[in-house]
């Protein structure tokens, strides 16, 4: 099983990413993993990362006078390298109450491939960081940044957001799960890189991959059975916000794709799920989306949206 933990798992209930909030809500979070983990099933983890680069980004901002900001692609691989750090101890801690010592976590820093001329390039529209104002966008612009006016809000950040093509490390993810380690691997949606036309050479780009749509990347890559998509709702729901409100239960991925296609869930929030979920289970394997609280309900048919391939679901 691959579960992509989606950005609330790293932060308090209240959005705050300080160092304690992100240990204690990786805590919670690994007590669920741990009980999969327990239960016999091979585990991939892949995280998401968005609070903890925005922390790098505003650190950038204050120190650019004095130190040159880092580029995004070094951002993704410090918090892989964080976040995998709190995942492992958390993990192993609660495997170890549990009597499960022998599963073993491990963190893969790993990178994701992306094509040099992907569209995203030429028109960044992916927002990121904090708002700022236009004297002090403008500082960040000298350093080749693009920021953009969004009114009354101040400045902000746009980089581009391309399509995952290779999860470039699942071989190496592959090896650790074949030594019995519940593996973590491309965190963040991967450290993005492109391979220069002329030479192959790999290198960063300044870039953000949606990590739902590099964990059915990954799934695949891996053969994983099941894709669970850990958000903070229990079901992916239709009509969200009406009076016809309700959630989706077993669907097809043409029957989830007809709804996406009216328009039913928001590019910005529930779309990249709904598509990372229909990606997968293409591929033959069931997609759930669910939160994580309700992973065991989920796994036995009695909660969350699971997604397959055929018409009539299991």
């Amino acid at each position: 099983m691959l579960i992509a933990l989606g950005g609330n798992a790293m932060t308090s209930p209240d959005g705050r990413a300080g160092p304690e909030d992100q240990r204690a809500a990786i805590s919670l979070a690994m007590e669920e993993v741990a009980g999969i983990v327990a239960s016999g099933v091979q585990v991939v983890l892949t995280h998401g990362n968005g609070p903890q680069v925005g922390n790098l980004l505003v650190k950038n901002e204050i120190a650019a006078s004095v130190v040159p900001p880092v580029p995004l692609d070094w951002c993704g691989a410090q918090t892989q390298g964080t976040i995998g750090v709190l995942i492992m101890n958390a993990l192993e801690s609660s495997l170890a109450a549990r009597g499960v010592p022998a599963s073993r976590p491990a963190v893969l820093v790993s990178r994701t491939l992306v094509r040099a001329d992907d569209p995203h390039f030429a028109e960044p529209s992916k927002p990121i960081g904090r708002y700022l104002p236009a004297g002090e966008a403008a500082s960040m612009i000298e350093h080749g940044q693009t920021w953009k006016d969004m009114g009354a809000k101040g400045w902000r950040r746009v980089v581009a957001s391309p399509e995952p093509v290779e999860c470039l490390d699942a071989a190496a993810a592959h090896v650790l799960l074949d030594g019995g380690y519940t593996v973590v691997c491309s965190g963040g949606g991967g450290v993005p890189v492109a391979r220069d036309p002329g030479t192959g050479a790999l290198s960063g780009v300044e870039a953000v991959i949606d990590k739902d749509l590099t964990a059915a990347l990954l799934g695949r890559q891996l053969g994983a059975d099941v894709l669970l998509i850990a958000t903070d709702v229990k079901a992916v729901m239709t009509g969200w916000g009406s009076a016809h409100e309700r959630p989706l239960g077993a669907v097809s991925v043409a029957g989830l794709r007809e709804l996406a296609a009216r328009g039913e869930f928001g590019s910005g929030s529930m779309g990249p799920k709904v598509e990372a979920a229909c990606r997968f289970a293409e591929g033959g394997g069931r997609a759930i989306i669910t939160h994580l609280a309700a992973i065991d309900e989920a796994l036995a048919g009695r909660a969350g949206t699971v997604v397959t391939k055929g018409d009539t679901p299991d």
